[in-house]
C-alpha cells in the first residue's frame, strides 16, 4: 500500500524534507554520478508529490516529484526531480507517480500544459503519458536529457 502527499513546501515537515533531500541525492548525485546543485531554490516554490510505503514497519519514501507553477521555470508549469528508489523500482510506482503527479498538477494548475527535461534514455516513458519531444537532445550536467511537453487536454 503506497500513501501518496501531495504538500506545499511549508508543508513539508523536517524528517519529510530530509527524506525527500536524501533521496534526490542518492539517485541524482551518487546513483547517476552527477555533481550538480541539487538544491536550487524552486523547492521553496514547488508542490512535492511523495509515495510513500512501509518496509518491515518503517516508513520509507518510494517514489517523489516535484511540480512548478507555469513561469516558475518554464512557460508551462513543470515536472521535475522525478525518481523511484531503488528499493521500489519494477514495483510499478513510477508509472503511479507519473498518473498521479500529471492528474494532481492538472488540478493545481488547469488549463496548463505540462513541460519536462527529462533524461534521454526515457523519452518513451514519457511518451506513454503523452509528452511530446521538442527540441534535439543536449548534455546537462554530464547527462543527456530531451525537452518534452504534454498538452493541456492530452488525457
Amino acid at each position: 500500500m503506497v500513501d501518496w502527499q501531495w504538500q506545499a513546501f511549508e508543508e513539508l515537515g523536517g524528517a519529510q524534507l530530509y527524506q525527500v533531500l536524501a533521496l534526490r541525492q542518492q539517485v541524482f548525485v551518487l546513483e547517476q554520478q552527477c555533481l550538480y546543485q541539487d538544491m536550487d531554490d524552486h523547492d521553496q516554490a514547488a508542490w512535492h508529490l511523495q509515495a510513500w510505503r512501509s518496509v518491515d514497519g518503517k516508513r520509507q519514501l518510494a517514489a517523489y516529484l516535484r511540480c512548478l507553477a507555469p513561469g516558475a521555470k518554464y512557460t508551462e508549469m513543470s515536472l521535475g526531480r522525478v525518481l523511484t528508489a531503488p528499493s521500489a523500482r519494477g514495483t510499478g510506482i513510477g508509472r503511479q507517480l507519473l498518473e498521479q503527479g500529471i492528474a494532481r498538477a492538472a488540478r493545481q494548475y488547469p488549463g496548463h500544459a505540462i513541460r519536462i527535461g527529462a533524461q534521454l534514455y526515457l523519452e518513451r516513458f514519457y511518451q506513454s503519458f503523452g509528452f511530446v519531444t521538442v527540441g534535439a537532445p543536449y548534455d546537462e550536467d554530464g547527462i543527456m536529457h530531451i525537452d518534452m511537453l504534454r498538452a493541456a487536454s492530452a488525457s
